[in-house]
C-alpha cells in the first residue's frame, strides 16, 4: 500500500522516474545536485515506490522521537558528524558485514553551494570495491531516478570527468546552489 502510495505521488508531482534496483548486490548511490530539502523527500519516495533498499546516514540531531523511527523504518542510519573521519570507515565495514547492500549519498553534503564534493562517496565506493550509480533529481525535466553505474579506477580526476557529464544536464531545485563536481582536496584515502 506504501509502494502505491509512492508511486501515485509521483505521478501528482510530475516527476518521470527512472531506473530501478541495479542488477548488483553492493553499490554506493549518490543523489545530484542537492540543493533544496524537497530532494530527500523525492528521493525518499522514489525509495519506496520502486522497493529499492538503501541505507543513508543522517545527522543524529534528527534521530529524536518519532521522526527517529520514521527514518530508521526508510533506512536511516544515525551519524554524528563531529566524529570526523568515522562515517566512512562505518560504511566500508557494513558492505564487509553484509551480503547486499546499497548505501546513498549526496555528495555536495549540503544544500549551499561549496567549492566541490565531498570525497566520502568515492572512499566508501573504493575502500568497500563497489560501484557507484549516480542517482538524480532533474526538477528542469522532471525525472528522477538511478542513473548508470559508474566503476572507479582510482584515478579522481577522470571518475569525476565521467561523473560531471553525466550531470551537466541535470538541474536541481535551485541550480544557483549546485557545487561543481570535483574534490577540493587533493588526496583521497581510502576507508579502510
Amino acid at each position: 500500500m506504501l509502494r502505491s502510495f509512492a508511486r501515485w505521488l509521483l505521478r501528482v508531482g510530475g516527476w518521470t522516474a527512472v531506473g530501478g534496483t541495479p542488477p548488483v548486490p553492493k553499490a554506493v548511490f549518490i543523489a545530484a545536485p542537492h540543493t533544496s530539502n524537497w530532494d530527500g523527500f523525492w528521493a525518499l519516495v522514489y525509495k519506496t515506490a520502486f522497493d529499492v533498499d538503501v541505507r543513508f546516514f543522517a545527522k543524529h540531531s534528527l534521530f529524536w522521537f518519532p521522526l527517529g523511527n520514521v527514518l530508521r523504518a526508510l533506512g536511516g542510519i544515525e551519524l554524528d558528524r563531529r566524529r570526523a573521519g568515522s562515517a566512512v570507515k562505518q560504511a566500508v565495514r557494513m558492505f564487509e558485514e553484509e551480503d547486499s547492500f546499497y548505501f546513498g549519498l549526496a555528495p555536495e553534503g549540503t544544500r549551499k553551494k561549496t567549492a566541490g564534493w565531498k570525497t566520502g562517496f568515492y572512499r566508501i565506493a573504493l575502500g568497500a570495491g563497489v560501484p557507484v550509480y549516480l542517482g538524480f533529481l532533474d526538477f528542469g525535466k522532471r525525472r528522477l531516478g538511478i542513473g548508470p553505474r559508474v566503476d572507479l579506477t582510482g584515478d579522481p580526476d577522470a571518475d569525476l570527468a565521467v561523473i560531471r557529464r553525466f550531470y551537466e544536464d541535470v538541474d536541481g531545485r535551485r541550480p544557483g546552489k549546485a557545487s561543481p563536481i570535483g574534490f577540493p582536496q587533493t588526496v583521497i584515502r581510502t576507508g579502510s
